[in-house]
């Protein structure tokens, strides 16, 4: 039927081949076996959920590999892939125009491109945005011959970064008082330090999460330009089978910069010229010593100190990447840039559907859930577009899914298990709240966040058990102030209160 000139339809189009684009349309090939859905992803290589497990009611863990597209197709013979960029988006003709020249006609779409990496500046060669597998890649090159670099941002990325790399000097810039705000609090922060400072380092316990393989095949497809090409975002361990080792022999050494933000970056030529001086790498307290090395590139930080380093990573967050869809189309945008969905994933154009990473949340949240940019979320969020799109299609009503009901979330940062739950962090509570804390050090880490004697959020780390009872507590809104503050108390097994 497509003859020149005339559009391939699909009753459903997806553009994304990371994990909310690809779940999606798996659900959809699933639901509609006879229809043909329309995968669009600019890269050559998808990103599949493998070893689901399902740990508690709203705690899922998985696997996440990247895949050539052809393995999909081989699961679902009515999802075809069409491996090109979306050059425009017509939405009141239902068209899909791709980077190759083509149109694709669809009944009904979901938008799933995922982010971008914030940079702290662009084309700036010495800065390097890390988000996805391909930037992780190209670190680890750069990262051989570093001696010192500059890591700005305090999400898990940047953590994870910092405690993986051995050998080289690490200035680490957040903004915040203490590391990994975005998971943590300050007392979580201080659990974690001594790990980071730690001379010797344990051998892992054994990782259950992504591995990345790069075979030579894959080697060839990256190598055109592959650098400006969205990869898709990276889980927490994207740095295992990356040998994160600078130059230097000592494992770690990192210094602190907190409360500051980078104001300028100089490369060596200006820094010579300007005529100030830049410190040495910090051995106390009080050392602010003139550094006699020259380096490749300075950055000046918002608290007046100038480091010289080989380069700076940049794990500032992302910006969720709306750009081919927004022209001639009008979209309501959240405030964090990205698309506006409803409680059906629904933006607001009719028959456009997003999920992932490029959505906003924008319907009334559960208050124990809020939105984050996690891997986790991209599946949910893909699964139940795909859910409500099948709905709307066969006229059926559909309920919000129940993973958000609970914000819930598992990951590893520093080999320890970390588990967090609702308002973790007492996100909008205001200061009608408080906080329980269990710590034992080396051991675990346990946080949880009251309001009216009701649980609110917990942060669990290390091995505690008890994210299961937690998870209950928090979705019951039962009554526990009578327990006080027994309810962390080691020696009361409190899951038989509440069973």
């Amino acid at each position: 039927m497509s003859g020149p000139g005339v559009a391939a339809r699909g009753r459903f189009a997806v553009v994304g081949g990371g994990i909310a684009g690809v779940t999606c349309a798996e659900k959809l090939a699933a639901e509609f076996p006879s229809e043909d859905i329309l995968l669009v992803t600019a890269s050559p290589l998808i990103k599949a959920v493998t070893n689901f497990k399902q740990v508690s009611k709203t705690l899922e863990e998985f696997d996440v590999e990247e895949q050539p597209s052809s393995l999909l197709e081989k699961r679902y013979p009515n999802i075809r892939v069409i491996q090109s960029g979306v050059k425009q988006l017509k939405s009141d003709e239902h068209k899909i125009y791709t980077e190759d020249g083509k149109e694709y006609i669809y009944e009904k779409l979901c938008l799933c491109a995922g982010a971008k990496p914030k940079l702290i500046v662009e084309g700036n060669p010495y800065v390097l945005g890390i988000r996805d597998t391909d930037s992780a890649q190209a670190f680890q090159k750069n990262l051989a011959q570093a001696e010192r670099i500059v890591v700005v941002g305090n999400g898990g990325i940047a953590l994870e970064l910092v405690y993986e790399i051995q050998g080289c000097e690490v200035i680490w810039a957040i903004k915040d008082k203490a590391i990994g705000n975005t998971f943590f609090d300050a007392g979580a922060a201080e659990f974690l330090l001594p790990k980071l400072t730690a001379g010797s380092r344990e051998t892992p316990i054994e990782c259950k999460r992504t591995k990345y393989t790069v075979e030579g095949s894959e080697e060839k497809l990256r190598s055109t330009g592959a650098s400006d090409k969205l990869g898709s975002a990276l889980g927490p361990d994207w740095h295992e089978g990356l040998h994160l080792k600078g130059t230097k022999e000592f494992s770690h050494k990192v210094h602190i910069e907190v409360l500051c933000e980078v104001k300028t970056i100089h490369l060596q030529q200006e820094f010579i010229q300007l005529q100030r001086t830049s410190l040495t790498f910090p051995k106390g307290e009080k050392n602010v010593e003139a550094d006699e090395v020259l380096w490749p590139v300075y950055v000046e930080l918002t608290n007046g100190k100038i480091y010289g380093c080989n380069f700076i990573v940049s794990a500032t967050g992302v910006v969720p990447n709306v750009e081919p869809f927004l022209d001639g189309n009008n979209f309501a945008v959240g405030e964090d840039g990205g698309l506006q969905v409803d409680k059906h994933m629904h933006t607001s154009l009719p028959d456009v559907y997003a999920a992932g990473d490029i959505c906003t949340a924008a319907w009334e949240p559960s208050p124990v859930w809020h939105q984050m940019r996690l891997w986790t979320q991209a599946r949910q969020m893909g699964w139940y577009a795909a859910k409500c799109m099948a709905a709307d299609v066969l006229g059926e009503p559909i309920d919000m899914d129940f993973s958000f009901e609970l914000f819930a979330h598992i990951t590893k940062f520093f080999n320890y298990k970390v588990v967090v739950l609702g308002k973790y962090n007492a996100q909008g509570l205001g200061s009608e709240h408080e906080l329980m804390l269990r710590c034992t050090k080396g051991h675990e880490y346990v946080k949880v966040v009251m309001q009216h004697g009701r649980m609110m959020g917990a942060v669990l780390i290390g091995e505690t058990d008890l994210e299961e009872t937690f998870e209950n507590l928090i979705l019951n809104q039962m009554d526990l102030s009578a327990y006080g503050e027994d309810l962390l108390n080691p020696d009361i097994d409190i899951e038989d209160y509440f069973d």
